[in-house]
């Protein structure tokens, strides 16, 4: 009873052994990049000195994307006339994307386009060539069971696209194993008539997958549009998807820079701009009429911060208190000496230098003994050294200040310094750059620099010029600063150049209007928001100067 199964897989298998090799003849092994599988829908591009288009074929309708080319800035204010197969068109504007009626794209073949574009004072004439496919309409236009029928269909024409770029030899061994077991495991069951049907099954079903997947044409278009990097490493991406992803591009010009080197520096405030206000005796901190001032309020020049009211420990007090009795006891002995004075220098038995002697000395311990009694009620007043923005408070009611209590740190904001460190021994120019908060350069004047102390980096000031970039005090900053080289190269902004997975420096070009180039670049600093690309990217070319990290993560 076995012998009827063993035969029959014998056979259906060397059949199917040899549709596989059949159907692998002739197959390219390579990265290939069928460009029909690529597009997501039957489009159209043009490109100009002014603008770029791109038409993408969405059923009865022609969806029109324009940019500038330079720039790839959407176009939303435009009026876009169409000359087509049924005569001129104009595009109603939705959103920031064209769309014009075109009944006749449901019929497969290729139609010549012509596109008059008016963008306020720029005017311009696009040709492109719009071609339907075939598949493209019977995927589009089937439906129901044909349709399901259709994408079963491809499903398997799908399998046997794989099967073809496979070994043959694999997948017959594998088949072979997988076929083997399943007989093993059927004829221990003694089902024989039912191993036979099951390996008939399979055998017919993959001769037809094979069959069909010969007929289908190569390159049908599938419906796909989304972004995604192709086997060369190029980035495919939609007009719809560059808008989400917001992609700009700059045209590279080059030129001659300065030659610029970094340096690690930090924010510090202006020191003539800038001061603290501290206490000067130790005691319990009083507030001012209107209180302590808050951390960020402004203050004015000599304007009244807090009052210190001098507190005395109990050895003081004890002090005072015996200098207390010991001026009184001085002041006693005085006012006896000088009331036996009077009358005798009255009598001219005692001179009048005398008398004036012994009243100044009394007078000078009543001074002194005044001055003990008033100690504890006179307060120190702390005022603002400068004019500015409170930065730093240490005060509350009660607290006790020790002497030199740094209270408040006063600092103008409009007047902000960045100290650099330098090592090694350069001529620097008198300019110099940081990045702001929103990676734009900011512009630093140098104020001076001093001398290394052991061997150390030497210090540099630089003077921020505009004092409205955002930066803070105690921000950590990369310094750019020029020197007299000069060189070569095209500048681009620093967020247009991305680190690649083996570590190189990279750049996207836009080298069609939906397709971008990763281009690796050398790249030298040139200030706080530019580098200098050296090589990789040539004069002309489209560098991508938003969005390349969201390129770059596309697979």
């Amino acid at each position: 009873m076995t012998l009827f199964p063993v035969g029959v897989f014998v056979a259906l298998f060397s059949l199917f052994a040899a549709g596989l090799v059949q159907a692998h003849e002739g197959h390219v092994h390579g990265d290939e990049t069928p460009p029909d599988s690529v597009q997501s829908a039957p489009r159209a591009t043009a490109t100009s000195a002014l603008f770029e288009l791109v038409a993408v074929a969405n059923g009865p309708e022609l969806t029109v994307y324009l940019d500038r080319f330079e720039t790839n800035e959407p176009v939303t204010e435009a009026v876009i006339v169409v000359e087509t197969p049924a005569g001129p068109a104009t595009a109603t504007k939705e959103g920031d994307v064209f769309r014009v009626d075109t009944p006749w794209s449901a019929e497969p073949g290729a139609y010549e386009l012509l596109f008059t574009i008016e963008a306020g004072t720029d005017v311009d004439f696009l040709t492109a060539t719009l071609t339907i496919p075939e598949t493209a309409v019977a995927s589009s236009g089937t439906s129901g069971p044909v349709a399901g029928a259709w994408q079963l269909q491809a499903g398997l024409a799908s399998v046997a696209d794989r099967l073809r770029r496979s070994d043959p030899a694999l997948i017959a061994v594998g088949t072979m194993g997988f076929l083997s077991g399943l007989l093993v495991m059927v004829l221990r069951r003694r089902q024989v008539v039912v191993a036979g049907v099951l390996i008939i099954g399979v055998a017919l079903a993959a001769g037809s997958t094979m069959a069909f997947a010969e007929a289908m044409p190569q390159g049908a278009v599938v419906i796909r549009d989304v972004a995604q990097r192709l086997p060369d490493g190029r980035i495919f991406g939609p007009k719809a998807a560059q808008r989400i992803l917001a992609i700009r591009t700059l045209a590279a010009v080059e030129g001659e820079h300065r030659r610029s080197i970094e340096m690690a520096g930090r924010v510090i405030p202006d020191p003539n701009a800038s001061g603290f206000v501290q206490t000067a005796i130790g005691g319990r901190l009083l507030p001012p009429p209107g209180g302590f001032p808050a951390l960020g309020a402004t203050v004015k020049a000599g304007q009244v911060m807090a009052m210190v009211e001098p507190s005395l420990a109990a050895a003081d007090q004890s002090s005072i208190r015996q200098s207390k009795a010991e001026l009184d006891q001085d002041i006693n002995l005085s006012e006896r000496q000088y009331e036996r004075i009077r009358p005798l220098a009255r009598s001219g038995a005692v001179s009048q230098a005398q008398m004036e002697e012994a009243e100044l000395t009394l007078q000078g311990l009543r001074d002194r003994r005044a001055a003990l009694d008033s100690l504890r009620m006179e307060a120190e007043t702390l005022v603002a050294p400068v004019s500015g923005v409170v930065s730093k408070a240490n005060a509350a009611l009660g607290l006790i200040a020790e002497t030199n209590t740094e209270v408040f740190h006063i600092i103008d904001p409009s007047k902000l310094w960045v100290e650099a460190a330098l090592f090694g021994d350069m001529a620097l120019a008198s300019s110099a750059s940081v990045a702001g908060p929103d990676k734009a350069a900011v512009s630093l004047e140098l104020v001076g620099a001093g001398f290394a102390e052991d061997g150390q980096a030497q210090p540099v000031h630089y003077r921020i010029s505009d004092p409205a970039a955002g930066l803070r005090v105690g921000a950590r900053v990369t310094v750019f600063a020029e020197t007299a080289g000069v060189i070569k190269g095209i500048s681009a902004p620093r967020e247009a150049v991305i680190r690649g997975t083996n570590g190189e420096n990279l750049v996207f070009v836009h080298t069609g209007p939906e397709i971008f180039e990763p281009r690796t670049v050398r790249i030298e600093p040139l200030d706080g928001g530019r580098v200098i690309i050296v090589a990789g990217v040539t004069a002309g070319d489209r560098v991508v100067t938003q969005g390349a990290e969201l390129l770059n993560q596309l697979r």
